[in-house]
């Protein structure tokens, strides 16, 4: 690993630019978990979602009473460590969460977040996330932000030829 100071929006080291930060397949497998997970909570969730700060977020997921969370997943000690964004998604979300595999070491994460521990067939929540209410103007905005890329991509599975540019 290294040894780079943190940063002001992560306050866990960098990982070096050599290092393999993204296992995309397992990635996949914790995302397919945790997806599994949140809707045994009420939740449904749509997976790479552009934010309006240009961010995007892994999962954010709705719940029936309108509660929105966000969560971040992680594929390997690596990922975490490159990543100076996630503190950023807090202003778009009721809750924070990080998604990780079994075996990941979860102490090197933030305890001020929820933490879910999945693989491809199911997800369980470790520790749940702190609730800090969004203000009512940004949950309509994230709230129709969710709604229209769900629909986007509904519409793409369902008329292919039909381009979004």
């Amino acid at each position: 690993m290294t040894d780079d100071p943190s940063s002001v929006t992560n306050p866990y080291a960098a990982a070096a630019p050599a290092e393999k930060t993204r296992d995309y397949e397992r990635a996949r497998a914790i995302l397919r978990g945790t997806q599994r997970l949140l809707r045994s909570l009420d939740f449904e969730s749509v997976s790479e979602v552009s934010l309006a700060n240009g961010r995007r977020a892994d999962i954010l997921s709705i719940r029936r009473d309108g509660q929105i969370w966000i969560v971040e997943i992680k594929s390997s000690i690596a990922d975490f460590r490159a990543d100076q964004k996630w503190p950023e998604y807090r202003d778009y979300c009721d809750a924070l969460l990080f998604a990780v595999a079994p075996d990941f070491p979860t102490e090197i994460l933030p305890a001020d977040t929820g933490l879910i521990l999945a693989d491809a067939y199911a997800g369980e929540m470790v520790r749940t996330p702190p609730h800090h209410p969004l203000a009512t103007v940004r949950r309509k905005a994230v709230t129709l932000a969710l709604a229209r890329t769900a629909s986007m991509r509904l519409h793409a599975e369902l008329d292919p030829g039909f381009g979004i540019e």
